[in-house]
């Protein structure tokens, strides 16, 4: 019905549904395109549903959409269906020059070159990007002659020259600041008839030659990019320079050059946006990065889920104190705000938490997370015997702790499940998977502040003193199966186990502790409406495994059901059957025969029956048709 069951991922988050040697919006494969395929209702060879494996491949060149960060595969949960998925590498081609850049650090900096040849024609295109009002790009001397490229206001560039004739000066306007850090491209053309000069896309201005006059552009000095002699300087970055269709190499200059860098910072202002997840832009000469280390995720635009499988008994601990700091020392040290990497740390007194995770398990009932502190207080996420999920907060000021409890779909299925809980003061807002966001909030006799935070734990409640009684029944046999991203604030306690920052020593692991990310579901997996959804189920109570794993403990009474059905279903049968047999052996000798007329005719049974029935072939092509139920 037009909904896809596979897709992939790319750059900005979004779904796409073409593939390889197809492009954006047209839903088809290669051989789609190609009108080529296997089964020619279908654009994809894929979809043939065939017995035999099929294949559809090609390239992604659309590179507003590139790279490809996830691939999700549906539609193979029926017996028989199997798919396999690779993705080649990234290659990139082009002009390598096209980033070749400088940074232009103070206003008497500058870079020169050789004396620019452009007697009779002169074609000079660069991209720039400054947050001043003006300056000089860049300028040639002659006797007389010069050339000249320049920003004259935050609004005005200027492009200016004399052959002999006098001074020509074109200006183009800009009705936006031109000084906004952004970049913005130069095109200047000079030749024996006429001279043109261009900025971004804004209208193109062009002067007239005079019919007579001199016409060759005699210049003997250096070429200066950046400055010129007794003028304000550029400040900011120039790239991608070329004059009459050479590139010149400012990054190589640069290298050896007081007050100019190589390369041009400034690249987080125009793609700063890819550092999802909390992620934080850092500047690079030549492009830039993102620092990952605030995060629960990894990789290059911190994307990757960093999670682990959890074996029944094992356990994890985080302390929110360092080895050998007093409670004294934790005066004034917050977790939120927090800049030193070293701090972890946080204040005696919470007054907001941030607290987000996925997992995924069959078992139940169990703790998923647990806070402790050196006070009653503590937080707590569990999993109850029913599958349910519940958030239990106990802040002081009740005799029972606050519960949240979320009823309406059984936890423990095997599938991934995000949870994001942010409270502020009283106030608690729970997001569960991708439905809409859910506000609590705490009893007015409850205290609103979380008082000195102690450890988070994971996957068991490892804990010296008094603990809640029905945490304590959870809390065995311990939590089976996978948890991803865990982040509490800006502490992401499994991404410390696993990967070596400085909180790694904050880190205690009872068990040993496997990297896997079956915790993570796709961010961009909405949830598919039951008219839509091939597999749905009008009984709620239905659960299936994951990945082939045991059903848990909290379906055994369907599956009891289930059996009861069978066994009366089969009974039934057997009954009938006796009944049966009783009637043949009644009537022992005796047969009765209904044969199709015109039988004495036809050659054989088969076409007696087929001469019958005048619906017999309508019979054979509909029973071709196939129908999921």
């Amino acid at each position: 019905e037009g909904n896809p069951y596979t897709w992939w991922v790319g750059k900005a988050n979004e779904k796409h549904y073409y593939w390889g040697g197809s492009g954006p919006g047209i839903q088809k494969c290669a051989c789609g395109i190609e009108r080529n395929c296997t089964d020619p209702k279908y654009y994809c060879n894929c979809d043939a549903d065939y017995k035999q494996w099929r294949k559809d491949t090609g390239m992604l060149s659309y590179k507003e959409h590139l790279p490809v960060s996830q691939v999700v595969v549906g539609d193979v949960d029926r017996p028989g269906s199997e798919a396999k998925i690779s993705v080649g590498p990234v290659r990139c081609q082009g002009d390598r020059n096209y980033w070749n850049a400088a940074s232009f650090v103070t206003s008497s900096s500058y870079l020169h070159f050789s004396t620019f040849q452009g007697e009779t024609s002169a074609d000079i295109s660069f991209y720039f990007k400054t947050s001043a009002s003006d300056g000089v790009f860049l300028e040639n001397l002659g006797n007389t002659d010069f050339i000249k490229l320049e920003l004259k206001s935050a609004t005005e560039v200027s492009f200016s020259f004399d052959v002999g004739n006098g001074p020509v000066e074109i200006i183009v306007r800009s009705p936006n600041q031109l000084n906004d850090d952004q970049w913005h491209r130069v095109n200047a053309e000079r030749n024996v008839k006429q001279a043109s000069l261009q900025v971004d896309q804004l209208p193109l201005e062009v002067r007239k030659a005079p019919t007579e006059g001199h016409t060759r552009l005699e210049l003997y000095s250096q070429l200066y990019v950046g400055a010129a002699g007794g003028q304000r300087g550029f400040l900011g970055c120039i790239r991608s320079l070329r004059m009459n269709g050479v590139t010149l190499d400012l990054e190589e200059r640069a290298k050896v050059t007081p007050g100019v860098k190589p390369g041009c910072s400034g690249h987080c202002t125009s793609y700063g946006m890819y550092c999802a997840n909390g992620g934080k832009c850092v500047e690079k000469y030549n492009g830039y990065s993102c620092d990952c280390s605030k995060t629960a995720y990894d990789g290059p635009f911190c994307i990757k889920d960093v999670g682990a499988f959890f074996e029944e008994g094992m356990w994890l601990r985080y302390n929110f104190r360092s080895p050998g700091t007093s409670i004294k020392d934790l005066v004034s040290r917050t977790l939120l705000s927090s800049t030193d990497p070293e701090i972890t740390a946080p204040d005696l007194n919470l007054n907001k938490e941030e607290l987000s995770f996925s997992f995924s398990t069959t078992k139940s009932p169990c703790v998923l997370l647990y806070i402790s502190s050196y006070t009653q207080d503590f937080m707590a996420v569990l999993v109850k015997p029913s599958g349910n999920l519940q958030i239990r907060y106990s802040l002081g000021g009740t005799k029972e702790p606050y519960n949240i409890d979320v009823d309406h779909r059984n936890m423990a299925n095997g599938q991934p499940h995000t949870i994001n809980i942010t409270r502020n003061g009283r106030d608690i807002v729970l997001q569960l998977d991708h439905y809409p966001p859910t506000s609590y909030s705490l009893p007015t006799a409850s205290d609103i502040q979380f008082n000195s935070p102690k450890a988070l734990f994971l996957g068991k409640v490892i804990e010296i003193g008094k603990i809640d009684q029905d945490i304590y029944k959870y809390n065995t046999p311990g939590f089976t199966g996978c948890l991803s991203r865990v982040q509490f604030n800006q502490i992401a306690p499994l991404k410390a186990a696993l990967r070596p920052t400085n909180a790694s020593s904050h880190v205690h692991i009872q068990g040993e502790l496997v990297e896997s990310n079956c915790g993570a579901s796709p961010l961009t997996i909405p949830p598919m409406s039951a008219a839509t959804d091939p597999w749905h189920l009008d009984s709620a109570s239905a659960d299936f495994p994951y990945n082939g794993q045991a059903i848990g403990d909290g379906v055994n009474r369907n599956s009891a059901i289930i059996g009861g059905v069978i066994a009366v279903v089969i009974f039934t049968i057997l009954c009938t059957l006796v009944f049966l047999i009783r009637y043949m052996f009644r009537h022992k000798g005796t047969y009765h025969t209904n044969e199709a007329k015109g039988a004495e005719s036809a050659e054989s049974a088969d076409a007696a029956i087929m001469n019958n029935d005048p619906n017999f072939t309508e019979t054979i092509d509909e029973s071709k048709k196939e129908w999921l139920i």
